[in-house]
């Protein structure tokens, strides 16, 4: 069995932000609190998250392509 990475919330936001998908390492806290955010695990005290997580994550968050601000999906 491959294991994946783990980031914590420090590189998992850069990671989105390198995407083009600002989110800052408080935002991803907040969500952890609130729902919202991607999926993590505790690994002792800290949340990390998968390459898989976000890219779901990102990938759900996503409108359909638009042409126009008048679209709607």
């Amino acid at each position: 069995m491959n294991m994946p990475t783990f980031f914590d919330r420090k590189e998992a936001a850069r990671r989105l932000t390198e995407q083009g998908l600002k989110v800052s390492p408080a935002t991803l806290g907040k969500w952890a609190v609130h729902g919202g955010g991607p999926v993590y695990q505790i690994f002792g005290n800290k949340a990390v998250y998968t390459e898989d997580a976000l890219s779901a994550w990102a990938e759900a968050k996503l409108s359909t392509p638009r042409r126009s601000t008048s679209e709607v999906a």
